[in-house]
């Protein structure tokens, strides 16, 4: 039973009650189908391309289904006394009327030879019923006068689209039906000559790194301003635009639609963009104008330029386009520009949550989408300026030794989750609200290089070490260590089963009439106690660890609640550096390096590209 914005119940079964009528079916279709399934293997096979079990409108025609469907993936014989030995197993035999019931399908099966149109047929009445409970769960909501209208407004629209999609709500894939189609997959991709498995970025040594462009992938390309971010961006989607003939669909909340489309025509003509600008062309430019113009006329791609976009405003212009002329590519310029959610409680875990929904939408859309990035300043105070990961996020980090406490209770190193590759694990965490603990997973334990770090040690003996800007939770909410100083009031946690807080001067924050709660199964609950702070030290350098929590944006680290790092939900991070920008007189003038810091699927590394800061285009440094 599917549940709404405002949490109520949607009951499928009132259906008919409501409309007053029998919702669309053919009967005879699926006993057809069933019959032509217990005549034919050829026929099982064609069958369960098209249907699932749920499609069919009387239940025990789906346990039929379901029956034969079983035995064709054990590659067992689809006779009817196998598919009532696989009934009796499954406890639907008599359910379904027993073998006389099986036997009656079987003969009066009309044409074998016709059982795909049947199944197709029984595809069909089931999406005319899937569309009729999804406009009725789009009325029921929209009656109960829901508070936030803009997320019943996404609900409505995505139920629409997985209908027109023809997408299943099922999730669970049984493992021998994915390393099928794993291996029809590398089958395919060993026919083909060229190493380029997704969408071409047009940029040849970073095709080589990336294999182009994936379906379902979230790409981050972060940069300081003035690197040329944005067109870079521009020259990814006109590639994929020309190169895979795919409409490209541009979201831009800092230029204007017409901004954009002088850089693409600068950058496709190479005519300065100066003087495209300032309209002092010399006569040789308009034919390459003109020429430019022509070539990116033939080009999908769509700019929406609407400087107040949410994901919800992106996922459903997106889902629209996709609909409509179909979709290869989605970009967004860029992250920080973007809104959240109201009353989140801070902007980083605003833009946090905005990456996640780029990252889900990505793989609703199963497209490639490409989110831009600006990165603070910080950086620039390093010797080296080439950004890093740590750029990307928010927190700070903790010294090797910190222990991370588990969901069972138990603690372990930070150091030791992150060697042993425990990246995603049970721990405990809290609700900064009610201040009560509870598990979360993280998604990610990582080394953020090798820093300065900070010891703090608390009247009740507590200590940790960590980077100045790591965030800890106070009574001000959370404050960077270096926000901190001593007689200042840090939150640990404390076990309330204790009964004591292993201070005089510690008290319980409230928690109202939540503290008998036991949260999932297997954490001993813990509430927020205060502590007070009675040194603040520097410790030295020393490899610095994070953890990433998406849930909750906290953890347990010695004790102390703290905050996690907000690392992108992407699949790749790249970086844009021109060492021209600080250093004018380089020799690596006209050069761009694409750093590729993280590649779930692949190899990371650094490409060089040529930057025609004129035409502000970046190209291929072989074809210069």
């Amino acid at each position: 039973m599917a549940k709404d914005p405002v949490n109520r119940d949607v009951d499928s079964s009132r259906l008919e009650g409501i409309l007053g009528r029998v919702a669309p079916h053919s009967i005879e279709a699926e006993e057809s189908l069933l019959g032509a399934m217990m005549l034919s293997r050829e026929a099982v096979a064609e069958a369960v391309e098209i249907v699932r079990e749920g499609d069919f409108f009387k239940p025990s025609h789906g346990y039929i289904f379901k029956a034969l469907a079983t035995l064709h993936a054990e590659g067992g014989p689809n006779d009817v006394v196998s598919v009532a030995e696989e009934l009796r197993r499954s406890g639907h035999f008599e359910v379904v009327g027993g073998l006389e019931a099986l036997i009656a399908l079987q003969a009066s099966t009309p044409a074998i030879g016709s059982a795909a149109r049947y199944a197709q047929l029984v595809e069909e009445y089931s999406l005319l019923r899937k569309l009729i409970k999804v406009a009725t769960d789009i009325a029921e909501l929209a009656y109960s006068l829901p508070s936030d209208v803009a997320s019943a407004v996404d609900l409505a629209e995505a139920k629409i689209f997985e209908v027109a999609e023809h997408r299943s709500s099922e999730t669970m894939h049984p493992l021998r039906d994915v390393l099928i189609q794993t291996l029809d997959d590398l089958e395919a991709l060993y026919g083909r000559e060229e190493g380029v498995t997704g969408l071409p970025t047009g940029f040849v040594d970073l095709d080589e790194i990336l294999s182009g462009l994936h379906p379902s992938n979230l790409l981050i390309v972060g940069a300081r301003p003035g690197m040329g971010k944005t067109s870079f961006a521009l020259g990814l989607g006109v590639n994929v635009a020309k190169k895979a003939g795919l409409p490209v669909l541009m979201f831009s909340l800092e230029m204007s639609h017409l901004e954009l489309t002088q850089r693409l025509v600068a950058a496709e003509a190479r005519v300065d963009s100066t003087r495209l600008r300032s309209g002092r062309l010399q006569d040789r430019d308009w034919e390459k104008i003109h020429g430019a113009i022509s070539r990116l006329a033939e080009a999908k791609i769509y700019i929406d330029d609407d400087p107040n976009l949410t994901v919800m405003d992106i996922r459903a212009r997106a889902r629209r386009l996709k609909a409509r002329e179909g979709l290869g590519l989605v970009i967004v310029d860029y992250l920080q520009l973007m809104s959240g959610r109201r009353n989140v409680e801070s902007r980083q875990v605003e833009v946090s949550e905005i990456s996640r929904g780029l990252k889900i939408l990505a793989r609703e859309l199963n497209v490639p989408v490409v989110a831009l990035s600006q990165l603070s300043r910080n950086l620039e105070a390093r010797a080296d300026k080439r950004p890093q990961l740590a750029d990307l996020r928010e927190s700070g980090c903790l010294s090797g030794e910190t222990l991370i406490r588990l969901a069972d209770g138990t603690e372990a190193r930070v150091l030791d989750l992150w060697r042993n590759g425990r990246y995603e694990v049970e721990l405990l965490s809290f609700d900064d609200e009610t201040a009560l603990s509870q598990a979360a997973r993280s998604s990610s334990v990582f080394m953020t290089g090798v820093k300065e770090t900070y010891r703090i040690d608390t009247l009740s003996g507590l200590s940790v070490r960590a980077t100045k800007n790591h965030k800890f939770f106070t009574p001000r909410g959370w404050l960077r260590l270096d926000e901190m100083t001593i007689g200042d009031v840090i939150y640990k946690v404390s076990d309330s089963s204790q009964g004591g807080l292993g201070s005089q001067s510690s008290r319980a924050v409230a928690v109202g009439n939540k503290g008998s709660l036991a949260l999932a199964d297997k954490v001993t609950l813990s509430r927020l106690a205060e502590d007070v702070i009675v040194n603040v030290s520097f410790f030295g350098v020393e490899p610095v660890f994070d953890v990433s929590v998406p849930k909750t944006h906290s953890f347990v680290a010695n004790g102390f609640a703290v905050h996690n790092s907000l690392e992108q939900d992407a699949d790749v991070v790249m970086f844009i550096y021109r060492d021209e920008v600080y250093t004018p007189d380089t020799h690596d003038k006209g050069t761009a390096e694409i750093i590729v810091a993280k590649h779930r699927s692949g190899p990371t590394g650094t490409v060089y590209l040529a930057f025609l800061n004129s035409y502000t285009l970046f190209a291929n440094m072989a074809s210069m």
